[in-house]
């Protein structure tokens, strides 16, 4: 079958590498891609939010599976778009329709439906510029320091943690009234803080049934010992050690399992990943947020630990035949490293040549924020490349995945040398 991914980050690329590994894969496409997706897909310049020409595509290939990579378009309603399309319905697309993508689109929405469906998480209040006071009173009951959410998307910026009272009820006027993050903050959501440690559990589903993939922990910020500003990621281990089996079967009982019922339950048409992020308070599992699709760099330690074919699994969505299926799972521990430009996350500059990519041995180098350019791969993005490694526990992972790095090299590349400190 020919099959089209949707995206052009380090995720996506990842897609692009276990994909290519599947015999039911005849020819694939990546739309728009990066240098890394290159080498083993098709390249087709078209945004992911373009749906007329991902159409026309489709049809042109004769492609009969699309892979979305980022939230954006299952937000905007791609999954719906081929459903309401005869030319398009019999198409497999591997995420949530728009609906249910308000999981990931709304915080508000993500609350509701945890409370609704009896998951726990932390307690909470939403606000929009017409309840700013409110929102300032509901902060004085609350201890430091202060969780302030925009409900929509701001590409990961959007969550403020915050010491101070009064700087909370700046910052909570800022995002309501002066728009901070745009449309993202017309509302946002106050919860209080929870104090623990943080993972991902990720979820496939055919809406029916569902399988648990392997557990990850990233590290969000851009600093050693988890200082500095948010990112997209600078890394991710997996598994995770402090997650024992009693703590997965209680994530598994009070999350998993009533959050595939939920969407049952509100009749929610939901076909591919559920990327829940937890956090464990003492020793109980919470949810911080659902992301409707796989993270990123996590999905650059799940995949590569995932020994079946992936495109089989996907084929099940179909006829929500997923539980026919076995897992399989490599036992090695999985870390990656994130390469990121100079100045990321705030202002920095692209185009600088990434030089011996060739010399990596023993670790999987997923590009991210980096195209082709006359003969080179230069850099296009803030996160630029992710280098995989495999080894008994994370450690040895890890220890690989910089040695390798040694033999790379950009222009005021950075990377976060400490990952796994916390462990």
């Amino acid at each position: 079958m020919n099959i089209l991914i949707l995206g052009s980050g380090g995720r996506e690329h990842t897609f692009a590498w276990k994909i290519s590994q599947s015999n039911l894969c005849d020819k694939l496409f990546v739309a728009p891609g990066n240098s890394g997706t290159a080498q083993i897909a098709t390249n087709i310049a078209i945004g992911v939010n373009d749906f007329d020409a991902i159409k026309k595509l489709v049809i042109k290939e004769s492609i009969t599976m699309v892979v979305v990579g980022p939230e954006d378009p299952l937000v905007n309603g791609v999954h719906d778009f081929f459903l309401n399309d005869s030319e398009l319905e019999h198409v497999i697309v591997v995420g949530p329709t728009q609906e249910a993508a308000q999981l990931e689109g709304s915080k508000e929405y993500a609350k509701e439906f945890m409370s609704r469906h009896n998951i726990p998480t932390a307690a909470y209040q939403s606000f929009t510029k017409d309840t700013v006071e409110e929102g300032h009173l509901f902060l004085e009951t609350l201890n430091p320091p202060y969780v302030l959410k925009a409900d929509g998307l701001a590409a990961g910026k959007g969550v403020l943690i915050i010491q101070d009272l009064e700087e909370a009820k700046q910052e909570l006027s800022n995002m309501l009234v002066d728009a901070k993050f745009g449309d993202a903050s017309s509302k946002v959501v106050i919860e209080e803080f929870l104090d623990g440690i943080e993972l991902s559990c990720f979820v496939l589903t055919d809406g029916k049934n569902y399988k648990v993939l392997p557990m990850a922990k990233d590290y969000k910020r851009i600093g050693e010992g988890d200082t500095g500003l948010n990112t997209g990621g600078m890394g991710a281990i997996s598994p995770v050690p402090f997650a024992d089996e009693v703590f997965k079967q209680k994530i598994e009982d009070s999350i998993v399992k009533p959050t595939i019922k939920g969407f049952q339950k509100d009749n929610l048409n939901y076909k591919g990943f559920v990327f829940i992020g937890l956090i464990k308070v003492g020793n109980d599992p919470k949810v911080i947020e659902y992301n409707v699709r796989m993270g990123d760099p996590e999905t650059e330690v799940v995949l590569p630990r995932l020994k079946s074919d992936l495109v089989e699994l996907f084929q099940t969505f179909k006829d929500q035949t997923l539980d026919s299926k076995t897992i399989t799972i490599d036992d090695r521990a999985a870390t990656t490293v994130m390469l990121v430009s100079g100045g990321y996350p705030e202002a920095y500059e692209k185009g600088k040549e990434i030089i011996g990519v060739e010399n990596i041995n023993d670790s999987i180098v997923f590009h991210a924020g980096a195209k082709n350019e006359d003969d080179k791969i230069v850099t296009s993005g803030g996160r630029v490349m992710a280098i995989t490694s495999y080894g008994k526990d994370y450690k040895e992972a890890l220890k690989k995945s910089y040695q390798n790095i040694e033999n790379l090299h950009f222009d005021k590349m950075y990377y976060r040398k400490d990952l796994g400190f916390d462990l």
